[in-house]
């Protein structure tokens, strides 16, 4: 956000990331990602909040983030030399107002193919463990795509342009 200029701050919503099962991978993002905004623009009375939640999804299965170093390397092993679907949710809630609208970008990355060993070394710097689908495009973990169509700032976790017209219908102008 400070990229494209945005005033803001950051509050920690720490709430439990569970959705009810059989819901789409776009359904998911969108629901936490309002349940995030939601429950932060309740403790406020004024100003624009923003949720987001991304996913990686491989041949229909969501991969958030690793539970740990192993999880990453299984859920890396998975994604090497495959096409996999990033999704992220984004939601604004008018703290004030109680307006809210929720949406979703949708992106595609290309993996290289990878051996165990370059998969471990990359888990070992801690990088991939706090990111949907174990990887980083924006760090280290830029040298394992190949290709990405769609998105690179919703790939990296919040998608700006989407953003940025969901604030304009907030009254709020990027540019």
């Amino acid at each position: 956000m400070k990229q494209i200029g945005l005033n803001f701050r950051v509050i920690v919503c720490d709430l439990e990331e569970h959705t009810p099962p059989g819901l789409q991978p776009f359904e998911v993002v969108e629901r936490l990602a309002a349940r995030k905004a939601m429950f932060v623009a309740d403790s406020l009375a004024e100003g624009i909040v923003v949720g987001a939640d991304t996913v990686v999804v491989w041949r229909g299965q969501l991969l958030g983030k690793p539970s740990c170093a192993e999880d990453a390397v299984e859920m890396l092993k998975r994604l090497q030399g495959s096409v996999h679907e990033v999704l992220t949710g984004v939601a604004l809630v008018d703290a004030g107002s109680g307006k809210a609208e929720v949406g979703h970008e949708q992106s595609w990355v290309m993996f290289r193919p990878l051996d165990e060993e370059e998969i471990r070394r990359y888990v070992a710097t801690g990088e991939p463990l706090d990111k949907a689908g174990s990887y980083g495009a924006q760090g280290i973990g830029a040298v394992f795509v190949e290709r990405i169509e769609g998105s690179y700032t919703n790939i990296v976790g919040l998608p700006l342009a989407k953003l940025s017209l969901m604030l304009k219908n907030f009254g709020c102008s990027v540019l």
